[in-house]
């Protein structure tokens, strides 16, 4: 296990919206997770943000995990897996909260995975014209690229800057294509200046190639959501 890795102590705590199990150091998180959201004031949503209709007695008020915003039961009725905000169980979200975390739950479930297991590239750094045949994994708190080979590097995720996926098989008329490396720019702690890596699948083993495309496919997703996070 690298430096990088150390095992992070978790504390199990109880908010209004649930419970949840949540790094001891804020600097500890995942740079995928999202923070709570405030709820909207009882006093300030005398009606369902939803279908506009009016609480009582017999239809009560119910607040979203997710957007915070005050929804009657039938609009805020399904009960979703949220790790990205560290809920140990699912909670209660409108729909159109339910729809994006029900997709996230493909990432935590599957591509998380796969890029913890990591893959093969041919890794260039800046311009130099030499490559090293290196694995790239995710490390298992989630925060810093791992690449091991004859040298080793571990870059924190969110110091990384931009992502771009490198494709071929595109056609004008359209067609399909496939993941074939990445370049990646990101800032090393202490420093404003921008250093970049260029990641080129192996073509040595069909396994291999196929291996690295589900890699990168799951790295594009974890930047989008790295993105929302910042944009929180």
């Amino acid at each position: 296990m690298s430096g990088c890795e150390a095992c992070d102590a978790k504390k199990l705590v109880r908010s209004p919206s649930g419970l949840r199990m949540v790094p001891e150091h804020r600097s500890a998180r995942s740079p995928f997770g999202l923070d709570e959201p405030p709820w909207v004031p009882d006093k300030e949503c005398p009606r369902c943000m939803q279908c506009d209709t009016k609480f009582d007695f017999i239809t009560r008020k119910h607040h979203c995990r997710r957007c915070g915003k005050c929804f009657c039961d039938k609009c805020c009725s399904k009960k979703v897996p949220l790790p990205r905000m560290c809920f140990v169980d699912p909670v209660r979200q409108c729909a159109e909260c339910a729809l994006i975390s029900q997709k996230e739950t493909e990432f935590y479930d599957k591509q998380l995975k796969v890029l913890m297991n990591g893959a093969t590239f041919f890794v260039t750094l800046g311009t130099s014209d030499k490559s090293e045949l290196m694995v790239c994994r995710l490390s298992n708190n989630q925060r810093y690229l791992v690449l091991d080979g004859d040298s080793h590097y571990e870059i924190e995720i969110i110091q990384i800057s931009t992502v771009q996926i490198l494709t071929e098989g595109f056609t004008p008329g359209g067609g399909n294509t496939r993941a074939i490396g990445m370049i990646l720019q990101y800032k090393v702690p202490g420093s404003e200046e921008l250093m970049q890596m260029k990641f080129t699948a192996s073509e040595d083993f069909s396994c291999s190639k196929k291996l690295s495309a589900s890699w990168l496919a799951a790295m594009h997703k974890a930047t989008k959501l790295l993105y929302e996070s910042r944009d929180q």
